[in-house]
């Protein structure tokens, strides 16, 4: 079974005249791949995914795993609204060479996505998924909450592996990692949470804030694992500030931006998103320059 261990970045989709720009992403991944991090993420939320064609998730799959193959695992975002299509993405995941999927909750009918509905969904995807299932829980974005209670049921099938909580609720954390089996691996879905997650019992992290220091996000978890609390905690404080930067305050073109300002290809994000303008650009600048990691060497 896929082992759920260490840091993974959720890499931004590149775009480049309305297209996905793939020799952009080739040299974004030189730097990913050759970095500390344990993993990356594509069609994550900092991917785009809602954003692409049915098309282009499949062929994305494909580049990124055909690249990363050998080198790092990949884990695929293939959430849907429908439970035939998620079963469809995760079944093109496994041909792509897709290590694990990143299912995150249907949304768009709320008021019907009940702790029943949700189950019966993960567990049909779970079922005929050919790659271990990771849950992905965004209310943020999804305006969903998988519960502890969820999460702990849904952790006894045998192809459920864990969790990505980017919902913040650190108690919430707590009772899935208290309560669930203990192969099922808790991931924290936020930099800014990572040490407090870590200490509660999680096995790694989904982070934005690793698409652009990703040798620093990857020590806070080796710092901790290896004893050294207070280092771990110091380097979370400092981490702080820049992922609220490229998360809730500017998102994903503030990501992208942020990606520029170290040598990579960001772009424009894809329409409706805008970009970043030019004041909220170098106000970026001076909060990743506060950190003492920036700016990184270039690939």
């Amino acid at each position: 079974m896929f082992n759920l261990h260490g840091i993974y970045a959720p890499i931004p989709t590149p775009f480049a005249e309305g297209k996905i720009a793939y020799d952009r992403m080739e040299e974004n991944l030189r730097f990913w791949l050759e970095s500390d991090l344990a993993g990356i993420v594509v069609m994550g939320s900092n991917g785009e995914f809602v954003l692409l064609t049915p098309q282009e998730k499949e062929e994305l799959m494909r580049f990124v795993c055909v690249r990363a193959k050998g080198k790092k695992p990949v884990i695929a975002g293939t959430g849907a609204e429908s439970t035939a299509e998620t079963i469809r993405l995760n079944e093109k995941a496994a041909e792509a060479g897709a290590d694990a999927v990143l299912v995150v909750t249907p949304n768009y009918y709320k008021g019907e996505m009940t702790d029943p509905v949700l189950a019966r969904f993960y567990r049909d995807v779970a079922d005929a998924s050919p790659l271990p299932v990771i849950l992905y829980n965004m209310p943020r974005n999804a305006g969903i909450n998988i519960s502890a209670k969820l999460a702990v049921e849904l952790a006894k099938h045998p192809n459920i592996i864990g969790i990505k909580d980017s919902g913040g609720n650190i108690v919430q954390i707590a009772d899935i990692i208290r309560s669930a089996p203990a192969d099922f691996s808790v991931f924290a879905g936020s930099a800014s949470f990572l040490y407090a997650s870590l200490a509660l019992g999680a096995t790694g992290g989904t982070l934005a804030l690793a698409n652009i220091f990703p040798n620093e996000c990857a020590r806070l978890q080796a710092l901790f694992e290896a004893g050294k609390m207070k280092e771990a905690r110091d380097l979370q404080m400092n981490l702080i500030d820049s992922n609220n930067a490229v998360t809730v305050r500017w998102g994903i073109p503030g990501l992208k931006a942020a990606m520029e300002m170290i040598g990579l290809y960001g772009g424009a994000p894809r329409p409706p998103l805008l970009p970043t303008g030019e004041a909220d650009r170098e106000e970026l600048r001076k909060i990743l320059t506060r950190t003492g990691f920036f700016p990184q060497p270039k690939v």
